[in-house]
């Protein structure tokens, strides 16, 4: 198939970006996006241009580092997988394709399509960890788990984070991310001792990055190439009310102590 391709092109971070266009010619339908855009590259590089930058590394769905907005839509038009998964036999001969980066302010451009995304990096700095000494390795079933819990937890963890919550928000938020890194901890037996200070100050650095709030569209949730539900956003939101009660409890004590 032939195909007519409109990319963005922003040589910096501090550059003007525009879109460029590109033909894309006998595209097998059998390809891989990604294949799709190295073939367009393989030509520009022959012909003496600057190959179309754009992050990827296992391509097998699992790293998160393919994000792009295809057509106005992050991992582009087929759910629930990311972009290295998308394959050309869902696009047909002679479409036209618009290609762009994660719009965000948190995720500034590096080049083309590459973006910075070490936002979510400190985010997770920031609690989304277990700090407790744990000790030597236990047998897997030496902790009893709910298995509902351990259902929970692990929907929970199989965020990759690539970011395409914070594409598709309208407010350019990552709670779905922050909510999933919390969530899938609090869960967990080994995640209660950490479990309301890690929500504060996992919040507390979602906004620092400069990440929008949740206003509840829903359209995190139908980006998120594992499906990862709001549902987990709600489950944050409780942690994040009973983490501001138990921190009141301590000061209401004191004013109580001088009645």
């Amino acid at each position: 198939m032939n195909l007519t391709l409109h990319v963005w092109r922003q040589e910096g971070p501090t550059s003007t970006g525009r879109f460029e266009t590109y033909q894309a010619r006998s595209v097998s339908e059998h390809a891989s996006f990604l294949e799709m855009l190295d073939l367009v590259n393989e030509g520009l590089t022959r012909s003496g241009k600057e190959p179309i930058a754009f992050e990827h590394d296992c391509r097998e769905g699992i790293c998160g580092s393919c994000g792009m907005v295809i057509n106005g839509v992050p991992h582009g038009p087929s759910a629930r997988i990311a972009t290295c998964q998308l394959h050309m036999r869902l696009f047909k001969d002679g479409d036209v394709i618009w290609i762009e980066p994660w719009r965000a302010t948190a995720f500034p451009i590096i080049k083309d399509l590459v973006v910075d995304r070490s936002a979510l990096d400190r985010i997770i700095n920031a609690g989304g960890y277990i700090s407790v000494r744990t000790g030597s390795a236990q047998d897997a079933n030496a902790i009893p788990i709910r298995k509902q819990d351990a259902d929970l937890a692990m929907d929970a963890a199989v965020c990759i984070g690539c970011g395409a919550c914070v594409a598709a928000c309208p407010n350019a938020s990552a709670m779905l991310f922050t909510a999933a890194k919390v969530s899938h901890l609090g869960l967990l037996p080994q995640g209660q001792p950490e479990r309301y200070t890690r929500v504060v100050d996992m919040i507390a650095q979602h906004d620092r990055e400069g990440f929008g709030t949740c206003t509840n569209h829903g359209a995190c949730q139908e980006a998120c190439p594992k499906g990862i539900s709001v549902d987990f956003i709600a489950r944050l939101n409780r942690d994040l009310l009973v983490a501001s009660w138990k921190a009141a409890e301590p000061k209401a004590a004191r004013m109580g102590g001088h009645g």
